[in-house]
Formats: structure tokens, sequence, C-alpha cells
């Protein structure tokens, strides 16, 4: 594979879908620094820290509550943010979902629609390089840009957060910043592009599939054969076990394949296939991002995963081997 090529193919899918891929993360990420960053920053500014602190019923000053706190609380609020602060970027994956889904279903369509696939089949570039940098442009480079701004804002946030604490009196600035964890949740989001690659291979592999094949309205064809086809299994199954009177329990596999098809580009999917420790539900200051980072990649310990990763690598050939002839408007 020539790498100088396949850089350059990427290159383009950015280029052309700049608005979805990077633009509309963006906006969303400015807009929650705004929205949540501007309400802390505006709610100090008009009504000022609270002078009066109720706990249990009593009622205490605000800076004999500040003194009062001991180091331990402080160390664990310190604890609590750094390992937390990164969920702050959530809507930027719900987004990414998004993105991701719309852009594989119409990557092939779109340049068959337009006519713009006779132009880049008269280049020298194989139809197994152009299929598979959209296929990377949806598995790795619109999860990196989702992390890189996940990050940013959630760190701008954490910083409004600290200063709000400090004008009330808690001063935990200098504890949040030598937590390990501030420094590894961007780096442990990063690690999860191999989990994220593995599980999503089946939904990519289908909607570049569907985008190559269908002659029209590629969205309607991607959600509703799996789901025609769920409906179908249920009333099958539902027929077939009331002459047997035996249950035959085909319905969990037919509704895990539509899941990993349709909602593999889900970032976390794969903590609903396998079991959570039980450390984290015993976990009383929220979900251990260490443990939540170990448990994700021990999912790929299970066959399920790897099945779907080579089917979803089987459609991707799929949708190859399509694009030689399907060049139709």
């Amino acid at each position: 594979m020539n790498t100088t090529t396949m850089k350059w193919l990427i290159r383009r899918e950015l280029w052309e879908n700049k608005g979805s891929m990077f633009w509309a993360p963006t906006i969303v990420a400015a807009l929650l620094v705004l929205l949540v960053g501007g309400t802390m920053v505006y709610g100090m500014a008009v009504h000022g820290a609270p002078g009066i602190v109720h706990i249990d019923g009593q009622a205490m000053s605000r800076g004999a509550f500040a003194a009062a706190m001991p180091a331990e609380m402080q160390l664990k609020l310190a604890k609590l943010a750094s390992g937390m602060y990164i969920a702050a970027g959530a809507p930027l994956f719900i987004i990414m979902s998004f993105v991701v889904f719309f852009y594989a279903v119409g990557a092939l369509y779109d340049e068959r629609r337009d006519r713009s696939i006779l132009f880049w089949k008269s280049l020298p570039v194989s139809d197994g390089m152009t299929v598979l940098s959209k296929a990377v442009t949806a598995l790795c480079v619109a999860p990196v840009i989702s992390i890189a701004l996940a990050t940013v804002a959630s760190l701008i946030l954490l910083g409004f957060a600290m200063i709000a604490m400090a004008i009330g009196g808690i001063h935990i600035a200098g504890s949040i910043l030598t937590q390990p964890d501030l420094y590894l949740q961007p780096l442990r989001l990063v690690g999860l592009i191999p989990v994220y690659v593995v599980w999503a291979l089946p939904s990519i592999g289908w909607l570049l599939l569907v985008s190559c094949w269908a002659r029209t309205k590629p969205f309607l064809w991607a959600v509703g054969v799996p789901l025609i086809a769920l409906v179908l299994v249920k009333w099958i199954s539902y027929t077939l076990e009331n002459f047997s009177s035996a249950p035959l329990n085909i319905m969990p596999v037919a509704q895990e394949i539509v899941a990993r098809l349709l909602g593999g580009i889900v970032p976390g999917i794969w903590l609903s296939f396998v079991p959570i420790p039980p450390e984290m539900h015993e976990h009383v200051r929220g979900p251990d991002m260490g443990l939540l980072f170990e448990a994700s990649w021990m999912s790929l310990a299970t066959a399920g995963a790897w099945i779907g990763a080579v089917l979803g690598a089987a459609m991707i050939f799929g949708a190859i081997r399509l694009r030689r002839w399907r060049d139709e408007g």
C-alpha cells in the first residue's frame, strides 16, 4: 500500500467533509464551553459565592466551611475532578457517532450520484485504496478529532470550575494539577481507538457496502434492511415456538447482530456486550476510568468482537469489489 497516496486520499476526505468532520464538533465544543462555562462565570459575577452553606440542616459561613474541610476531603474532591472532567466532552462523542454514520452511508453513494466517480477512476488510484481511505477516515480520523476537541473543551471547563471553587474558598487547583488522572485521561481515550476500530468495523463495513450498492436512498436501505430482518426473525421465532412449544432463543442473537450493524459506531457500545467488573459497581465516587479502560480492552477477549470485525472487513472487501463496476449515476 502506498502510504503517500493513502495520506492524500484521507486529506481529500477531510477537505470534502470538513463541515461535518471538523466544524460541526468544533461548534458543539464552543457552545459547550460558552453555555456551561459562561453559566458558571455569570453566576459568580452576578450572584457571587454563597455566604452561607447549609450542611445537614445547619448553616455555616462559606469561610468556615472551607476552613473546616479536611485535607483528605479536598484530596478526594481533587481526585474526583481529575478523574471525571473528561466526561464533560461526552456530547462530542455523541455528535461523532452521527457524523460517522452519515459520512459512511454516503461516502460511496455521493460520488456516484454527482458522477465524480468518473473523475476519480481516471486517476491512478485503486478502488481498494479509495474505499480503505474512507474506512480509515471513519474509524480513526473522526475519533482523533473528537478526542482532541473533547479534551480541550473539558480542560477549559475544569479551569472554570477551579476558579469558581477558589472564589468559594476551596483551593484545590494545586491538588488537581498534581493528579496523574488529569494527564492520563486523554491518553486513555487515544488508547481506546483500537478497541473502537474492532467494534465499529461491522457498522462501517455495512454502511460502506450499502453506500456502494444502493441506487437510491442508502440511508433507508442501511437502516431498513436490518430492522425489517429483525421483525421477520421475531415473527418466525414466535411462530415456530407456538408450534414446537420450545423456546428457540434466536432473538438475542438477531438483536446483537442488528446492534453491531447499526450501533457499532457508538463509543463504549462494547461495554453492553461484556460483563462489567464488580469493582466498578462498588466504586462510590463514580466510575473509575482506569477500570473502564481495562474493561474496554478486555472486551477484545470475546469471540463476538472478532467475528464482527472479520465480517466487517469482508463487507469492506465487498464494497471494494462493487465499486469496480458500480459507476452509474
